[in-house]
């Protein structure tokens, strides 16, 4: 399953190593998932790999790529003012289909840790607003996250 989910990012536009910034739909899509991992202000092992993983697989990369991508998502985050300059650039990119399969990603990376931060609820509804993904395709993606993560505890407003 996770597999089809990710399906749809590698039809992303190719970037050059030196176009490292928020137009680049990698970039983008990496810098909205380090996002949310980070918004409790605590990035377990178990989110960090789960980041590193949707990434590898997502763009068939590893090694020093795969770190690259990983920073240039850090650092695009850390520069952020807004979300919506990452939203604006997928919105773009994906189709419909496309966007609420990002939404469960980003759920992913929530419940790496089994836990749901109130946090990390609001941020994946503020991308999924920004996103046109439509309320209870959101909360969908969410319980199905929950579902499938050992241990998943947290409520969040939409229940």
């Amino acid at each position: 399953m996770f597999q089809r989910v990710l399906s749809f990012l590698k039809d992303l536009p190719a970037a050059g190593s030196a176009r490292n910034n928020a137009d680049d739909p990698r970039v983008a899509a990496s810098a909205l998932l380090y996002h949310v991992m980070s918004a409790d202000g605590v990035r377990q092992d178990a989110e960090w790999e789960r980041f590193k993983a949707v990434l590898a697989e997502s763009y068939s990369i590893s090694g020093d790529e795969l770190d690259a991508l990983a920073a240039a998502g850090e650092r695009a985050d850390n520069e952020a003012i807004d979300l919506y300059a990452f939203t604006s650039v997928l919105k773009r990119q994906l189709d419909p289909d496309a966007r609420k399969a990002f939404i469960g990603l980003m759920w992913e990376i929530v419940y790496a840790d089994g836990e749901l931060h109130e946090l990390e609820d609001n941020i994946v509804w503020r991308v999924a607003e920004l996103m046109d993904v439509e309320r209870h395709d959101r909360v969908e993606a969410r319980r199905k996250a929950a579902a499938e993560a050992p241990g998943a505890t947290g409520t969040s407003s939409d229940e």
